[in-house]
């Protein structure tokens, strides 16, 4: 079972639950040296870019507890960073 956050499909995720910390990256997601552009929202998420801008891992912290309390979890998104969609899409949608 896949997880998808933001139209985003993330194959793998593990939940620490001692933490409250969800951890998911995407199908082929390499684990090995820093990533290419990585980024800490504002909420205090850790988001990992490829060298595309696509999202491909992610460590989202106190979702339990965010869930609970706001009914939604929230990411804010970097400036710049799209989401999966093709980008001559989401590029013609904004000229």
């Amino acid at each position: 079972m896949s997880v998808t956050i933001a139209g985003i499909d993330f194959a793998n995720h593990s939940y620490d639950d001692r933490g409250d910390v969800l951890y998911v990256d995407v199908e082929g997601y390499s684990y090995g040296g820093l990533p290419p552009d990585a980024y800490a929202s504002p909420e205090g998420h850790g988001i990992e870019f490829d060298d595309q801008g696509n999202a491909v891992a992610m460590t989202l912290v106190n979702v339990r507890w965010l869930m609970d309390r706001d009914g939604e979890l929230r990411i804010t998104w970097p400036d710049g960073h799209v989401t999966r969609d093709p980008r001559s899409e989401v590029l013609g949608l904004a000229a």
